[in-house]
């Protein structure tokens, strides 16, 4: 913070650029950029009135109330006032701790801000910097952006207060920090030796930051000097987000880590999902676990293996092994598929409020028929689910050790309409796409192979297991009613020449205020499976089928 007081005397001389507009020059400071967006006389007028006779502005903000506010973070955060842009916000106490950080912690001054166009309250900017530690400087530059709300006792525009407005990357709870690195680089390879890198592979950002935190130390490297996001303590019950590197100031030796990861299928997965908003998708072997690829469209957050996402049908792999191992449902036996079927309060309808007569249960498992599970909620105990998925399948107990932080699904206790809602993946039920690829490889094998990123042997770790398996005649039954689904069901289209050692589950998963559903696919090819889900994208056999299928055709 010594250099403070000579960044605030370089910032007064520059220019704050909001929309391409200078809004004050100088030491002006927020009055004077007040004047200039409108204020004027009218700000001194307003200043007369007494607290009594104050009106709460209420409706949308205007355009001049968007600036104003902005205008006076921006101009304190780029002064390096930490009280007046905190003043600026709407949780004043939460701004202050963050923003005092940036200067103290993380070592950054001369701060120069520009604002871009707003789009109604949502104001983008880029922030341009420089990150100083000892005798060693180096700049940094990265975008954001912020909500501009009005205060609820009064009406006043002010910055709606969330950490990734100071850095998008920053998360309630994180720290900017400057300093020596808690854990030395690594440089990750594949399995046949190549480096892996987010320029050739650019969802790899999270992995590599997990495979750092993990094995840094492990792998024999020194650490270097760096400008880093030191990720919150993690909830109990979840596995730390991993720190994240913005700027290196001097660089530290690299140990060395080998994955599993295949060139081709990670350089494939990342050319699938790159064509799609919101797409994720994790391919691996289900005679092993060895996990082959993984990608995400947004770079950011690794939704493949961190997501926690409602699973739509998908989940039926799970609530049919649980069907036929209480004998309440036989592949080729008949079963009922009726429009509608009340539990619990709620009515439930398949898609379209289709129905099936006289139909049979792989009949009703391949056309994705929800009535034909619900119907069964009442021949069920409330924990019925739960015990299947995580004895036989692994999920929801927070035991996986893949080599970086993953969500390990979620199959939750509960009664009623919601219990019936998580046999066909709605409800409480939570899962991503290495949940779901490790699922169908369950299926295919019989056996539960715990997915890993990172050979055990490398840190000596043990891999979860599962504590009993379904029975043979389960197996074979689950085997049959995927195989009829990849070849004449819903996912037939996206597996059309994969046969005949395949089998496929599409799903769609409403989620509130969104107008279309997730799209879900899981399949297996061989010995190969992989599992996508499209966010907003609708039908899974379209749009995240044909993400699944390609990778299980450039695998075989």
């Amino acid at each position: 913070m010594g250099k403070r007081k000579r960044a605030v005397e370089r910032k007064n001389r520059q220019p704050l650029v909001i929309g391409g507009v200078i809004a004050f020059v100088g030491v002006a400071g927020a009055v004077g950029a007040y004047a200039l967006l409108g204020g004027g006389a009218a700000a001194d007028d307003r200043a007369a009135v007494t607290n009594s006779q104050k009106q709460v502005k209420t409706g949308p903000l205007t355009a001049s109330e968007v600036r104003m506010a902005t205008t006076a973070f921006f101009t304190a955060w780029q002064q390096g006032d930490v009280a007046k842009a905190a003043a600026a916000t709407d949780d004043s106490a939460a701004a202050t701790e963050v923003l005092t950080g940036f200067g103290k912690d993380a070592r950054i001054t001369d701060v120069a801000v520009t604002g871009g166009t707003p789009s109604g309250a949502s104001v983008p900017f880029s922030v341009k910097a420089t990150v100083t530690y000892e005798d060693t400087s180096k700049p940094l530059a990265y975008e954001s952006k912020l909500t501009v709300i009005r205060r609820a006792e009064d009406g006043e525009p002010l910055v709606r207060w969330e950490p990734s407005v100071v850095h998008p990357d920053l998360a309630e709870g994180d720290r900017l920090v400057t300093g020596e690195a808690g854990t030395p680089p690594v440089k990750a390879l594949d399995r046949d030796g190549g480096e892996l890198t987010t320029a050739a592979y650019p969802s790899l950002g999270s992995v590599l930051d997990g495979l750092r935190e993990k094995y840094g130390k492990l792998s024999g490297g020194t650490a270097g000097i760096e400008l880093r996001i030191v990720r919150a303590p993690a909830e109990k019950g979840t596995q730390k987000t991993p720190d994240k590197t913005l700027v290196t100031l001097s660089e530290g030796t690299p140990g060395t880590v080998k994955t599993t990861l295949s060139p081709k299928l990670q350089a494939k997965a990342e050319q699938e999902v790159a064509s799609r908003k919101k797409a994720s998708v994790v391919v691996m072997r289900p005679s092993t676990g060895e996990i082959l690829a993984v990608a995400n469209s947004g770079h950011g957050f690794n939704v493949a293996f961190q997501g926690s996402l409602a699973p739509g049908s998908t989940m039926k792999i799970v609530t049919s092994t649980l069907l036929f191992e209480k004998g309440l449902a036989k592949a080729d036996a008949p079963h009922p598929c009726a429009k509608y079927v009340t539990y619990g309060g709620w009515k439930f309808q398949n898609d379209k409020k289709f129905q099936i007569k006289n139909g049979t249960f792989k009949a009703s498992f391949a056309a994705s028929c929800n009535t034909a599970f619900i119907s069964q909620a009442k021949k069920l105990q409330d924990d019925s689910l739960t015990k299947t998925a995580q004895e036989i399948y692994g999920l929801g107990r927070n035991d996986w050790a893949i080599g970086v932080p993953t969500f390990d699904g979620a199959v939750p206790v509960q009664t009623a309409a919601p219990m019936a809602a998580s046999l066909i993946g709605q409800g409480g039920v939570r899962m991503n796409p290495l949940n779901m690829a490790s699922v169908v490889s369950t299926a295919k094998t019989g056996v539960f192979h715990q997915p890993y990123l990172v050979s055990p042997s490398v840190d000596n770790r043990t891999l979860a297991k599962a504590t009993r398996t379904m029975s043979a005649a389960t197996q074979a039954q689950l085997k049959e009613v995927l195989q009829y689904t990849a070849a004449a069901g819903t996912a037939a289209t996206a597996m059309s020449g994969l046969g005949p050692d395949f089998g496929a589950k599409t799903g769609s998963a409403e989620v509130d205020n969104q107008e279309k559903p997730n799209g879900w696919f899981t399949a297996w090819k061989g010995d190969l499976a992989a599992a996508g889900v499209v966010q907003e994208g609708g039908h899974g056999g379209d749009t995240a089928g044909p993400i699944v299928a390609a990778l299980l055709r450039a695998g075989s």
